[in-house]
């Protein structure tokens, strides 16, 4: 029985024995969430080849619940509780052509998993966290969805994704939080089933027998707040045998005029573990020139910047980014859909080839100053330049000077109050060009429609 396994029994019978404590029952809340959610991709640019694993269009539907409990805490100086997430996704709407999966070599599509190259009906997970409490430090053990700059959890489909393993948390210091954890596996948003970690270029586009993978991602950092509104923070992620990563950053509010200038300066430091800098089934996507299929050990810094002005409803933004080094930007990345901590993470694309320059323009409003709270719009700008890659050539030689932009359009409306109160509907549109070789463009829409039940 593994360590973690076995720290999570002994808390659930701790658990047991004092269920009837105060506050594990009292301070205890679970919430009901539902989620309909349409996608529809049109890859561009000519027509897919004899071995794509995607057709000129991608297009499913469903529908998915989430059901959450969390408790309260025992009494005593230690002491215990336990959460629960419950997910089921159901297939309303996919075929072969338009699931994503087309050849069957992925272990899923663009929605949901896949039974050979066809979506499943419906598909569910159940995950427990154990947890114990010291003051203000709190120890989980079993299903995470952490949300820091060296690991994300993703929540851009049906179903959000979650990680195994353990996470320590301490607020005991004033103004600093102190965060330290190892992660073992990755429940993908379209999986029921558990799964090592890999990165990009190793992954084996979401084929787990094809790809390389580990089962060891260490971090740990914090935050500390300087003043009121200036937040430094370093965080640390080792993911074995594939990278080492630091983060430095920077968040600032300041008052100006009638509206608020929010400043976010952020710094990756990316290298090389163990088999990723010598074994080619592990290197990591980018461009080396001199090895086949633009593929060789991680070396990236990254250093970004965004600006956002919010006044009276309205919010201007803008930023810069720059991927140096001769391999793309790493994170955690299974193949069947992650998140990254930057700026420039959209809808589509991430803008953190080698090589690539990006800037951004943002604009966004709510529609409370006029009179209609719950709704939203916002837009989204980015051009990325100077990329390196390799050409379709035989010697796959070095080629610099690639571009990408893409633009984002999100309208989203959430009833404030009343009966339908937390009812939410939401149209995000994305159009991604690009003059990559051997690379579609992309249109996309997704409809969602959204709500939240507390049911204690």
């Amino acid at each position: 029985m593994k360590k973690s396994t076995l720290a999570l029994s002994v808390a659930l019978g701790v658990i047991a024995q004092q269920a009837g404590a105060a506050g594990f029952i009292e301070d205890s809340h679970a919430t009901l969430s539902a989620r309909n959610f349409y996608i529809n991709t049109d890859n561009r640019d000519g027509q897919p080849s004899a071995t794509s694993n995607t057709r000129s269009k991608n297009a499913e539907w469903g529908q998915g619940f989430d059901l959450r409990f969390i408790s309260g805490y025992t009494q005593g100086t230690v002491q215990f509780g336990v959460d629960a997430i419950g997910l089921y996704g159901v297939r309303l709407d996919s075929s072969r052509a338009e699931h994503g999966n087309y050849t069957g070599t992925a272990s899923g599509g663009t929605v949901f998993p896949s039974d050979g190259n066809t979506a499943v009906n419906d598909f569910a997970s159940l995950g427990v966290t154990g947890k114990v409490k010291i003051s203000q430090t709190e120890l989980k053990l079993g299903t995470l969805q952490p949300k820091l700059p060296v690991i994300v959890t993703n929540d851009g489909r049906l179903l959000p994704q979650t990680f195994q393993g353990g996470q320590i948390t301490t607020n005991d210091i004033k103004d600093l939080t102190l965060v330290a954890g190892q992660v073992e596996k990755a429940k993908g948003r379209n999986s029921s089933n558990n799964e090592n970690l890999s990165i990009g270029g190793a992954n084996g586009s979401s084929n787990y027998n094809a790809g390389k993978f580990t089962n060891k991602f260490y971090y740990a950092g914090g935050d500390y707040k300087l003043t009121k509104d200036l937040t430094a923070q370093y965080y640390y992620g080792n993911l074995e045998d594939f990278y080492k990563q630091h983060f430095l950053g920077l968040t600032h509010n300041w008052a100006i005029g009638p509206g608020v200038l929010k400043s976010d300066l952020r710094y990756f430091n990316s290298s090389d573990d163990g088999k990723n800098g010598n074994t080619p089934a592990y290197y990591s996507s980018g461009n080396y020139n001199g090895f086949s299929g633009g593929k060789g050990k991680v070396d990236n810094n990254l250093y970004s910047g965004l600006f956002l002005y919010t006044v009276a409803g309205h919010t201007f933004g803008g930023g810069y980014q720059v991927s140096n080094g001769s391999s793309d930007f790493p994170w955690l990345n299974q193949g069947d859909g992650s998140s990254a901590y930057l700026t420039t993470d959209m809808q589509i694309q991430k803008f953190a080839r080698a090589g690539e320059r990006t800037w951004q323009a943002r604009y966004a409003y709510d529609f409370a100053k006029v009179g209609v709270p719950g709704l939203t719009a916002g837009v989204v700008y980015l051009k990325g330049s100077d990329i390196d890659t390799v050409g379709t050539n035989a010697a796959r030689t070095e080629i610099t000077g690639q571009s990408e932009w893409e633009r984002d359009i999100t309208v989203a409306y959430v009833i404030p109050e009343g009966p339908l109160k937390n009812l939410g509907v939401a149209w995000k549109n994305a159009m991604w060009r690009t003059d990559l070789a051997n690379t579609r463009s992309q249109d996309e829409n997704r409809l969602i429609v959204s709500y939240s039940l507390p049911l204690f």
